[in-house]
């Protein structure tokens, strides 16, 4: 059973950032998650993913680190210091609001999402009980990974070669619980058929067996 959805507004100062927040009855934990460069929290291939996560009892926050405004610069799409920043804001206010103050939370990161998830984790230790990256750039977070301590799932398309690259490199340098998993014939956006369904049940099983621990 799904929570009713509802518009949250964090301030990031000078920032105030939108998201949306939903939280099945009973939920152990709850996914943050981190879009790509030129994406929101409309994607059609991330609201997927956090249906899905909601109908395993999970509860998620999808939410925009840009205004709208700032997503107009395209060097802000890539900034992942400030993509990093925003979303430990965003974990912050998770931490205080009292629908969701004492759940666990995990990140889905994607593309240079992925990349804020890691260094965000990196930063704030035991807080983030799971991370999982789709077609993600977790390269772009090298210098902190060896410093990440959350189980961390690494989901790359078969056909999307160049980022398979990269998160191997990632992978290697990763000392926390890990698992590279390729899903064959699939491209950068997951957009074949099954391809997004796999992401999805794969993030599920990941953040049910990381963030329902006791």
């Amino acid at each position: 059973m799904n929570g009713a959805e509802r518009l949250v507004h964090i301030k990031a100062k000078p920032a105030v950032l939108e998201g949306s927040l939903a939280i099945p009855p009973g939920a152990p934990g709850l996914v943050l998650f981190a879009h790509g460069s030129g994406s929101s929290r409309y994607s059609p291939r991330n609201k997927f993913v956090a249906q899905t996560l909601r109908e395993s009892g999970i509860g998620t926050l999808l939410i925009d680190l840009l205004t709208r405004e700032e997503d107009t610069l395209y060097e802000n799409r890539f900034d992942i210091d400030l993509l990093t920043l925003r979303l430990e804001m965003a974990t912050g206010w998770l931490s205080e609001d009292s629908e969701t103050r004492g759940l666990r939370i995990g990140y889905f990161g994607a593309s240079t999402g992925a990349a804020a998830a890691l260094r965000a984790a990196a930063n704030l230790g035991p807080v983030i009980g799971a991370v999982v990256s789709r077609g993600g750039r977790p390269d772009l977070a090298l210098s902190f990974l060896g410093h990440v301590r959350s189980p961390t799932l690494l989901i790359v398309g078969g056909l999307d070669h160049m980022v398979i690259e990269l998160n191997q490199q990632a992978y290697n340098e990763l000392k926390a619980e890990k698992e590279l998993i390729i899903i064959p014939g699939a491209s950068h956006l997951f957009e074949e058929p099954g391809a997004l369904e796999e992401v999805a049940r794969l993030a599920s099983e990941w953040f049910q067996r990381h963030l329902d621990e006791k």
